[in-house]
């Protein structure tokens, strides 16, 4: 829990006012002690269990994990997450999410003009006779839906931000699907996202741009080693 807090203060405090040109937000779907529809009448007022959404938002070029924000999918935490994403950027950059109803209110009152945004949709096949539950859906359309600006087609996208939620997947045990290592408390989920987001920026050595994304951001000159990452997280 210490590590986790103090980690969350290190990524707010050196991924601030960042010149970013692509920007990509999304949601990923967990759960706190069981899922939501599990909660029944004696747990259905209790906003710490059920329900656990991580809103990220990775700048397509450094990688970077530029804000996050665990909340229920609501407008009120849609909007926390886009204030600290306002925090982190400067400048004008283009924006792309999936097509949550609560992004655009939520980005026009926080960035104004100062983005071009749209909205990346899919549009998805009906189950079709003999599906098993766990089969993903088939993706048949998407729909680009400009919302502020002028952004420039070939440029929305959610893909990376997605194939980040797989990292985030495979690499957080506490987010795998059809296990048992589901978190137990909302607070210890917090702060395993913040290690995780902490170890992705300034420990990990992402492939494609053959180091880390603090340093392609210009926020690190060197890999961290855990060593420092535990001892930033120390101070």
């Amino acid at each position: 829990m210490k590590a986790g807090e103090k980690c969350e203060r290190l990524l707010a405090d050196k991924i601030t006012g960042l010149k970013v040109r692509d920007v990509q937000c999304d949601e990923l779907w967990g759960y706190v002690g069981m899922k939501e529809k599990s909660k029944g009448i004696d747990y259905k007022g209790v906003d710490t269990l059920g329900d656990a959404y991580c809103f990220v938002a990775i700048e397509r070029n450094t990688k970077m994990i530029l804000a996050w924000h665990l909340g229920r999918r609501t407008a009120k935490e849609t909007l926390a997450f886009i204030l600290k994403l306002r925090n982190a950027t400067k400048g004008h950059f283009q924006l792309s999410t999936d097509g949550w109803t609560a992004y655009p209110e939520s980005i026009e009152r926080v960035f104004g003009i100062d983005v071009d945004f749209a909205q990346y949709v899919k549009v998805y096949a009906a189950a079709s006779d003999g599906e098993g539950r766990y089969t993903p859906a088939k993706v048949v359309d998407a729909v680009l839906i400009p919302k502020i600006g002028m952004p420039d087609y070939e440029r929305i996208c959610t893909s990376h931000i997605e194939r980040q939620n797989l990292t985030i997947r495979m690499q957080m045990r506490r987010m795998t699907r059809l296990t048992n290592g589901f978190s137990k408390k909302w607070d210890n989920l917090k702060a395993a996202f913040a290690l995780h987001f902490a170890f992705y920026n300034f420990y990990r050595t992402h492939k494609t741009i053959r180091c880390t994304p603090a340093m392609e951001a210009g926020v690190a000159n060197h890999v961290w080693s855990l060593a420092e990452l535990l001892g930033a997280t120390q101070c």
